[in-house]
């Protein structure tokens, strides 16, 4: 039980929800955003000392019960009330490092997909494998080192421009803090994991803003658009294909046929990485 990260994550839920969400009226003025510590409790089913030591991070492990009627009164999607549970240690956890080896069969199928840039990604946003297409699309990750190949670092640590120049740039940061915080909450006792969060804390103005916000749960990115320096901008279908045995994905960019994007990853793929020049 993560009791300090819980009781942040449960306050920053608070914060975000006004009376009239959860069927409340609104009342006088507030000194403080969103609703009360007891309003939450009385939804919950609680007392309101119970649910303050919480938020103070002071209180014994609640039970899923409680954990279910916090939140209903929180209003929850899924993926929060998922991440709730992890913090709270009614979920399991993954011991140990966090996965980056890939399974043959993923290996197997990067090589076999037509004009699909594809590539494995780890919990940390480290490209585990990729398939040529993906190199000349974005960059030869072959030539780089396991840092160098971390998109996370690309996204928070790199230059000014959006990594190979992609459109949702923004998008794309919101989607790795939220990532690197549920991989945190699973792999607590991993380095690695821990690591990385605190370099883009200490490193990252941006990073550190969007980490204070407690978010979990990220909207599906469905197109993109690379700007190429040989072909000039390419816009593809976005596939994220979860691998939950590894706490892996496995990323696929496609086009329709007879777009330009088609045409533009049919020649990437005949040239190559090494075949990509301005």
């Amino acid at each position: 039980m993560d009791k300090q990260e819980l009781g942040a994550f449960l306050r920053s839920r608070r914060e975000r929800l006004r009376p009239p969400d959860v069927g409340l009226p609104a009342g006088p003025r507030r000194r403080t955003p969103g609703l009360r510590r007891e309003e939450v409790a009385v939804l919950a089913h609680i007392s309101t000392e119970y649910y303050v030591r919480l938020e103070q991070g002071r209180a014994p492990r609640p039970s899923g019960e409680v954990l279910a009627g916090i939140a209903g009164a929180l209003r929850l999607t899924d993926a929060e009330s998922e991440h709730l549970h992890v913090l709270a240690g009614t979920a399991p956890i993954r011991s140990g490092l966090h996965r980056r080896d890939v399974r043959p069969s993923i290996l197997a199928l990067l090589q076999r997909l037509p004009q699909t840039a594809a590539f494995v990604i780890s919990a940390t946003f480290e490209v585990l494998a990729w398939n040529a297409l993906a190199a000349a699309l974005m960059e030869d990750f072959a030539e780089a080192t396991p840092e160098g190949r971390n998109l996370a670092r690309k996204a928070f640590l790199g230059p000014a421009e959006p990594p190979y120049g992609i459109s949702d740039a923004a998008e794309f940061r919101l989607t790795v803090v939220m990532e690197l915080r549920t991989a945190l909450a699973r792999y607590p006792a991993d380095p690695a994991v821990r690591g990385l969060v605190d370099e883009l804390r200490a490193g990252s103005a941006d990073f550190a803003r969007l980490w204070e916000r407690h978010d979990v749960q990220a909207t599906p990115v469905l197109t993109k658009t690379f700007r190429h320096p040989a072909v000039g901008e390419v816009t593809v279908d976005c596939d994220s294909l979860a691998l939950p045995e590894s706490d892996q994905h496995l990323v696929l960019y496609t086009a329709p046929p007879g777009s330009r994007g088609a045409e533009a990853l049919a020649f990437l793929e005949v040239v190559g990485p090494a075949g990509v020049t301005p």
